[in-house]
């Protein structure tokens, strides 16, 4: 049997959970403090942490550039003969459904606001 670290797993669960009590020291520059005491700080802003995938170092080129405007420029060109197309075979622009205070559900077990359909004035009707 192996004597390593992994072996020790609750003394390493252990050590973490202790040592996230510890104060961390806070990166970035001190700004100051409020009358209650709160530091503040201006961190820097680093894009590429926390990213899973790191990005690109250098910029796009022109050529990069002009690919991607030709490709978005196809694809609304051909989304324009698709449309067309299904125009010109019959079918219709998208409408958007009518919604209002008539279409939401009603249901007997709530209260609309009005106080005529009150349900306790309903059940402490006065004859």
């Amino acid at each position: 049997m192996s004597n390593g670290q992994y072996r020790h797993v609750w003394r390493i669960a252990f050590t973490n959970f202790i040592n996230s009590f510890r104060p961390r020291p806070i990166q970035g520059n001190a700004m100051g403090k409020d009358y209650i005491g709160n530091a503040y700080f201006e961190i820097p802003a680093d894009p590429s942490v926390g990213k899973r995938k790191a990005t690109r170092v250098d910029p796009p080129t022109e050529d990069e550039i002009a690919r991607n405007l030709a490709m978005a420029q196809l694809k609304k060109e051909n989304a324009m003969k698709i449309e067309a197309k299904r125009l010109a075979e019959g079918g219709s622009l998208p409408t958007m459904p009518q919604r209002g205070a008539e279409t939401f559900p009603k249901y007997s077990d709530y209260h609309t606001g009005h106080p005529d359909d009150h349900p306790e004035k309903k059940l402490y009707k006065k004859h």
